[in-house]
């Protein structure tokens, strides 16, 4: 029985696939169980085959890694996917997040990232890079709240800006150490935010603060 993690790893050269084979090598609880050149090959593969895990890149032939996702998306029994790629532009993450990708680690920092991306992803939890978290962070700053057009809108609306941009650093998955930082605050002052905004929009714990922050495209 195998109890590591699969992984498929798809990108247009070879060289970064060795690359990437190499480091996961090194692990005993990763197994790379094949690799694509395209973006047909890895749908081909997946017809017949599973992994637990695909590093997809964005930019290849054929099929590039946003026609990928488009189709896993009518395909039962698909992978948790990274999105490993050379362009870190926050349109383009949250794009691919919202075709389902749970990870987004740019090319010149894999060797860094790509173990702890794959290991944080197949437990169900997003994995962002340290650069990426950076770019996500000076978005959320820089961006006022503003009204929605769903249905909770009036609830989003009632939020104060400190508690908007806590929900939304939650549902990133920072931690309470990770938002004070950010924020300027103290983690006891964050606990507190946190409990009030559970209470605010009624959910049970902090999984439902990031289910509400998701459907309502606070993230």
């Amino acid at each position: 029985m195998n109890d590591k993690i699969t992984v498929h790893i798809a990108d247009d050269h070879q060289i970064l696939i060795d690359g990437v084979m190499a480091v996961l090598g090194l692990e005993r609880d990763i197994d790379v169980v094949g690799y694509s050149l395209n973006g047909q090959q890895v749908i081909d593969w997946f017809e017949e085959n599973s992994a637990d895990v695909l590093v997809l890149d964005i930019n290849m032939p054929i099929l590039d890694g946003l026609e990928v996702l488009k189709k896993f998306q009518s395909m039962d029994d698909v992978p948790k996917i990274i999105i490993l790629s050379s362009y870190d532009d926050i349109k383009l993450i949250k794009e691919v997040l919202g075709m389902g990708a749970m990870g987004f680690v740019p090319k010149k920092s894999a060797g860094e990232h790509i173990v702890r991306a794959i290991k944080q992803v197949y437990k169900g939890e997003q994995y962002f890079s340290d650069e990426v978290k950076e770019k996500m962070m000076k978005t959320l700053m820089g961006k006022p709240m503003h009204s929605t057009d769903n249905p909770e809108g009036v609830l989003i609306n009632s939020l104060t800006r400190r508690e908007y941009q806590i929900l939304k650093l939650i549902a990133q998955q920072y931690t309470t150490r990770e938002i004070g930082e950010a924020l300027g605050i103290s983690e006891s002052t964050v606990e507190t935010h946190r409990k009030n905004l559970i209470k605010k929009v009624n959910v049970k714990n902090t999984v439902g603060l990031a289910i509400f922050a998701m459907k309502n495209e606070i993230v």
